[in-house]
């Protein structure tokens, strides 16, 4: 990371006990995709927010001057930076009255990077990333295509990260324009004060836009035509996937993060999931998809309680059902689909009386009764420890605890739980009253392509005949 840069400083940040960053390597056509997606949900929300973009080159900034220029009519505030060349301050779009130009100079770090901030009431959003030096690409070289140039960096929605970034950037640009810098400390004062007072509905609407950005371009790839042929389609095409993947994961996180009563569910939830997994001796690609489910199973807000009724009509539902758009948005990635069913049918019942097949006993996908175990296991564990006693009353104790939440999981078996699995969850909670600790993580986000050697259909088929034998 070159000494000066954002991402240099942000990163050193966090050396100090601050939450690591995800920090991975993109393709510029993941970049593309990601701040289109981005940029172009701004023209569509109510939000007015202030946007931070680092272009490197005047040049890049040229290509998107127009829509920037459309952008600014629903902004509060644009700051651009990139270097003075290729027409940089002459374009109409930055004599805007809300739209401010930074020049940098050529020599400035950021002239290496990439930037995309947005502060609104109700979301935020960024991509930061650094280019990669010519040494960093190794014997291979540069790449002769535009699309394939690759930067080091990460995008979130997290609000603090993106506001802890937009203050370093804000500084920089004080080295310029420190009357700029004094405006932009004060609107970013004003986005903050307002943040959460607002329906935070529009973070899930950007999550899906990204996805179906990022899927559009993915096809464009996959079925090039001879003029727009790229040898390496297939590194790009995972770069892409792989981003699909993280958006989900990034919008499970915020589930958990804005869940002050259970902001460690998913971690939990996979940390016993994991466990059950290997206590059934499950094959190693079933064991992925069970860990990609938990992180994702809160994914799922409400898909009503009206059981189907007609086995037919259950038996097919499988692949049929109508979904929670989070899930459905899963589905239409190949990769993904099995994941979309283990958590649709998560809310399933053993007795056949769940939501939304009226699926019953081995008609539940496998993973999905573990998951629907695990997560109310989980539930009624941090259920019991926000209980407040009477004075005088003991907090119950760790076994205890367990106990408890166990007694509540065993008295639903043979109605929602397949009791072989509670005779299993009976095995975990043992170890766990013994002293045994669930080793709970966040995912690397960065890392989602580990799904993607996922079993054909077939395997699994006679993977599942196998074990139901």
């Amino acid at each position: 990371m070159l000494e000066g840069s954002i991402l240099k400083k942000l990163y050193a940040n966090h050396q100090n006990g601050k939450k690591p960053l995800n920090l991975g390597v993109y393709y510029k056509n993941t970049l593309v995709a990601l701040c289109h997606a981005l940029e172009d949900f701004i023209l569509e929300s109510d939000s007015e927010p202030l946007i931070i973009s680092v272009f490197q080159k005047g040049k890049w900034y040229m290509q998107e001057a127009e829509r920037y220029g459309e952008i600014a009519q629903k902004a509060s505030q644009v700051a651009i930076l990139g270097t003075s060349d290729s027409g940089f301050a002459e374009h109409p779009t930055g004599e805007m009255l809300n739209v401010s130009l930074v020049s940098m100079e050529a020599n400035d770090p950021l002239t290496r990077e990439w930037h995309l901030i947005i502060l609104s009431p109700t979301y935020t959003a960024m991509v930061l990333c650094q280019e990669l030096s010519e040494s960093d690409y190794g014997n291979l070289g540069q790449p002769s295509n535009d699309l394939e140039r690759k930067f080091y960096g990460f995008w979130t929605f997290e609000p603090e990260l993106v506001w802890e970034t937009a203050e370093l950037v804000i500084a920089h640009i004080g080295s310029y324009d420190r009357e700029l810098q004094e405006a932009l400390t004060a609107k970013k004062g004003e986005m903050t004060v307002s943040f959460g007072f607002q329906e935070q509905e529009d973070l899930g609407e950007v999550v899906w836009r990204v996805v179906d950005y990022l899927q559009d371009t993915q096809q464009n790839i996959s079925q090039p035509s001879e003029a727009s042929y790229l040898p390496s389609s297939e590194a790009l095409d995972n770069n892409l996937v792989s981003n699909e993947i993280q958006a989900f994961l990034r919008m499970a996180q915020l589930t958990d993060q804005v869940d002050v009563t259970n902001p460690n569910a998913a971690a939990e939830v996979t940390a016993l999931a994991e466990t059950m997994a290997h206590l059934l001796d499950l094959p190693a690609w079933q064991q992925k998809r069970l860990r990609l489910a938990s992180w994702l199973h809160r994914l799922v807000q409400s898909m009503g309680t009206t059981a189907v009724s007609s086995p037919e009509t259950a038996a097919s539902c499988a692949l049929s059902c109508t979904l929670d758009p989070g899930v459905q948005a899963l589905r239409t990635r190949p990769e993904l689909r099995a994941i979309a069913e283990i958590i649709t049918h998560q809310t399933e019942r053993w007795d056949g009386t769940g939501y939304p097949g009226g699926l019953a006993y081995d008609d539940i996908p496998l993973e999905s009764r573990i998951l629907a175990l695990v997560a109310d296991f989980q539930w009624q564990v941090n259920n019991i420890r926000l209980y407040q006693p009477a004075e005088n009353d003991p907090y119950p104790s760790r076994e205890e605890t367990f106990s408890q939440a166990l007694a509540e999981c065993q008295a639903e078996a043979n109605q929602a739980f397949d009791p072989k699995l509670i005779e299993t969850l009976g095995l975990v909670v043992m170890g766990m009253q013994q002293g045994m600790d669930l080793q709970t993580s966040q995912p690397n986000i960065t890392s989602g392509m580990w799904l993607l050697d996922s079993p054909t259909d077939q395997e699994a088929q006679l993977s599942a005949s196998s074990q139901q034998t």
